[in-house]
């Protein structure tokens, strides 16, 4: 592998640690139908200020949103659709690996 290649993948590895927490997942989640406040995603996710603040300072700081402040509010996004898509692509897996589980068990009768 060239070092390009080398430093892309961790770059890859990087962001997977970002995703590793699925309170962020959550957040990245919502932010997929749009901007939202700090208050939105407080309110879309059920979780605490200090934590949504804290998760939204892990993605800003590995590229996954941007902020932009409009008075007193702070508004998120994603910074590409494809960090939407790639975690879709992901929970595809899960589930089909899911599905073949169960219907593993299924079929000893477990």
């Amino acid at each position: 592998m060239d070092e390009m290649e080398v430093e892309i993948l961790k770059m890859q590895a990087d962001i997977c640690k970002t995703f590793s927490d699925y309170k962020r997942l959550m957040i990245v989640h919502l932010l997929r139908e749009g901007e939202k406040s700090v208050s939105e995603i407080i309110a879309g996710t059920g979780l605490p200020q200090a934590n949504v603040s804290q998760h939204l300072s892990i993605l800003r700081k590995h590229g996954v949103v941007l902020n932009r402040r409009e008075g007193a509010n702070v508004y998120y996004s994603l910074t590409s659709p494809l960090i939407g898509q790639a975690c879709d692509l992901v929970k595809k897996v899960l589930e089909d690996q899911l599905s073949k589980k169960h219907a593993l068990a299924d079929s000893l009768g477990v």
